[in-house]
C-alpha cells in the first residue's frame, strides 16, 4: 500500500516535471530503493521516465535512506527532508535521483485548480498557507509563553541570563576550591618537613 502510494505520488509529480523524467531516462529498467526507518519500497524507473512498483529480490542500484521524523517537511518541499537523506549505490543514478528529489516540487495550487477552477484553487491555496501561518505563530506564542511561565512564575527552569550567571559562578567556586586543595597541599607538606615539636 505504501509502495503504491509513494509510486503514485512521485509519478504524479513527475508528470509535470518533463525535465526530471528526463533527467531519470538513461536508468530505465533500473531498480532503487526507499528506506524509510523499517519500511522498504522497491521502484524501478520506466522506459517513460517515471517510476513503477516493484517487489522483486533484485539488490537496488540505488538506496535512498530517510528517517520518518523529516517526511512532514514535505510540506515545505522535498528540498528540506533531503537534508537528512543518504543516497548510496550507483554514483551516477545516485547524482540524478538525489538531483530530481531536491528539486521537484508540488504545486498544490494547480492540482486545486483542475478540480475547482483557478480562482477557487487560489483562494483555497492562500488560505490554507494562511491557516498553516496561523497555526505556526499560535504554536510559537504557547510555547513562549509556557517558557515564560514556568521561568519566571513558578521558577521551575532557569532563564538564560540566571542560567549563565550560575555556570559563571560554579566556575569561579570550582576554581576557588582548586587554590584552597593547593594551600592545602602547600601547607602539609610544610608540617610534614617542620620538626616535631616536645
Amino acid at each position: 500500500m505504501l509502495s503504491s502510494a509513494f509510486v503514485a505520488l512521485f509519478n504524479h509529480l513527475l508528470n509535470r516535471a518533463e525535465w526530471a523524467r528526463r533527467r531519470l531516462l538513461p536508468f530505465s529498467g533500473r531498480p532503487a530503493r526507499l528506506v524509510l526507518e523499517a519500511v522498504s519500497i522497491d521502484f524501478t524507473i520506466e522506459a517513460d521516465g517515471h517510476v513503477a512498483a516493484s517487489g522483486g529480490p533484485a539488490e537496488p542500484d540505488v538506496t535512498i535512506s530517510a528517517p520518518l521524523a523529516a517526511l512532514p517537511d514535505l510540506i515545505d518541499g522535498w528540498e528540506r527532508v533531503m537534508k537528512s537523506v543518504r543516497i548510496n549505490g550507483n554514483a551516477e543514478m545516485a547524482d540524478a535521483l538525489g538531483f530530481v528529489f531536491r528539486n521537484l516540487r508540488w504545486d498544490p495550487e494547480a492540482d486545486l485548480a483542475g478540480v475547482v477552477g483557478d480562482v477557487a484553487a487560489h483562494r483555497l491555496h492562500r488560505g490554507a498557507l494562511r491557516l498553516l501561518t496561523g497555526q505556526a505563530t499560535a504554536a510559537k506564542a504557547i510555547r513562549d509563553n509556557l517558557i515564560e511561565y514556568l521561568t519566571i512564575e513558578r521558577n521551575v527552569l532557569l532563564e538564560r541570563a540566571s542560567l549563565s550567571q550560575h555556570a559563571s559562578d560554579l566556575r569561579a567556586l570550582r576554581d576557588s576550591v582548586a587554590r584552597l586543595e593547593k594551600h592545602v597541599e602547600g601547607v602539609e607538606h610544610r608540617l610534614k618537613g617542620a620538626p616535631a615539636h616536645s
